[in-house]
């Protein structure tokens, strides 16, 4: 088994062993609401998430420090302070070390968050470094955001192209099996600057502030339809999207038709998904164009109908999903290239 825990092993062996209960912890473990929020007194909260990236080699750092902050800011609340726990294989050498600290910094400074502590260590048994960062920001108690407040009638929106995490990974750790699939150099090249695409904090702090947003989540494992199984799930809705309704850029359609890979199931950091009351939409949408964001509208929120989601793909199939577990399809790719 790879990937998350599935929800019946997280149910029996997690979520029921969580120590004294606090009631100061607005938010706790549960499916869907990947941040604690945390009662500061007065009108601020916590907002803590915490991350591993072990499917990605050559932007580990940089992954690290967003993959994290894009779970605190789909909150509405800004990341201030990060922790990381660096793992390395027992041979690595300093230039590596050099390599991810580096990335690192450069994440927190363009987020405008500072890393106040954490643990690196050389680990027996590991074939690549992993690494797990945790994220920490405060908020207003009156405005952060869930993940379970999306509601019947609301409109479902997306920014930028789907699977833009999936298609930096891909290009970096499996440039030379898409060379051999026939994709051109030039594409995996391009592919590869889609790591600069990775945060979603501009777009999900603007529409926070506006309050605009019923709620709001970043699709990581699982992809877009990952993201969206644990909005619902969360909400206790069913979201209803198109497929030919999402936007995929053209490196990202080359490689997942040259891998036979699903983009709606692959990684997908760097994309915001948002529920949004239908008369807000226009000033949504204008809102995010006006800061340079691309946005679509992909789909609509239903009252509970068994579905989770319920995908009408480009073929004309109606795909539904009833559980929160959506194995990725990068999964897949490691396990069958095993670069």
């Amino acid at each position: 088994m790879v990937g998350k825990l599935p929800p019946d092993l997280l149910e029996k062996y997690v979520f029921r062993r969580i120590g004294k209960i606090d009631n100061a912890v607005i938010v706790g473990p549960s499916f869907g609401e990947d941040s604690a929020v945390i009662d500061l007194g007065g009108d601020k909260v916590l907002v803590a998430h915490v991350d591993p990236i072990t499917g990605a080699v050559e932007f580990l750092g940089w992954l690290a420090v967003h993959i994290a902050c894009n779970d605190v800011v789909v909150t509405g609340a800004k990341p201030r302070w990060l922790l990381s726990v660096l793992y390395l294989p027992e041979d690595s050498d300093e230039s590596l070390i050099d390599k991810i600290t580096s990335q690192i910094d450069s994440a927190a400074k363009e987020i405008d968050a500072m890393v106040v502590g954490g643990h690196s260590e050389f680990t027996p048994g590991l074939n690549r470094p992993l690494i797990s960062m945790t994220a920490l920001g405060i908020t207003s108690k009156d405005k952060f955001v869930r993940t379970g407040g999306a509601r019947a009638g609301d409109v479902v929106l997306m920014t930028k192209t789907v699977a833009i995490e999936g298609t930096a990974i891909i290009s970096s750790d499996f440039g030379d099996v898409l060379l051999k699939k026939g994709v051109s150099r030039d594409v995996i090249e391009r592919g590869r600057e889609f790591i600069k695409s990775i945060s979603v904090a501009k777009e999900a702090l603007a529409l926070a502030d506006a309050g605009l947003v019923t709620s709001m989540h970043d699709p990581t494992e699982g992809g877009l339809i990952g993201g969206l199984t644990e909005i619902a799930y969360a909400s206790r809705k069913t979201v209803e999207i198109w497929e030919d309704r999402v936007p995929i850029a053209p490196e990202t359609k080359v490689m997942c038709e040259a891998l036979k890979v699903d983009v709606l199931k692959l990684i997908s950091s760097g994309v915001l998904v948002a529920t949004v009351p239908e008369e807000k939409v226009l000033e949504a949408t204008r809102l995010l164009k006006s800061i340079g964001i691309q946005v679509t509208i992909i789909g609509k929120v239903l009252d509970f109908n068994g579905d989770l989601v319920t995908i009408h793909r480009k073929d004309g199939r109606v795909e539904h999903i009833d559980t929160i577990h959506v194995t990725d399809e990068l999964v897949k790719l490691w396990e069958e290239y095993k670069v």
